[in-house]
């Protein structure tokens, strides 16, 4: 199961299908993630991390550095969760 929530409000969630994109996902559950490039690169689909795996791309993509990623931050639009995952749609401050 994907939960999508900003802070501690319950905005939607959906059952996993393997290979899909957060984006793809939340799209599933009635959530928007803002997009704009779909690659990793500008950022927009910024959320974090709260619980669970999601799939980080090797080098990290533009929209992506080491100090965000440990805070939580991964990419709407690229990551692809392996498991049961909670994503607050709030980038890492």
């Amino acid at each position: 199961m994907i939960r999508f929530l900003r802070g501690a409000k319950l905005l939607g969630q959906t059952k996993i299908i393997t290979g899909n994109t957060l984006v793809e996902h939340a799209f599933d559950a009635n959530v928007d993630i803002p997009t704009n490039c779909t690659s990793g690169n500008c950022g927009a689909c910024m959320v974090t991390l709260l619980l669970g795996e999601v799939s980080l791309p090797s080098p990290l993509t533009p929209g992506l550095d080491e100090e965000i990623v440990a805070d939580g931050a991964r990419l709407g639009c690229i990551g692809i969760p392996s498991g049961n995952v909670d994503i607050d749609l709030l980038p890492p401050l």
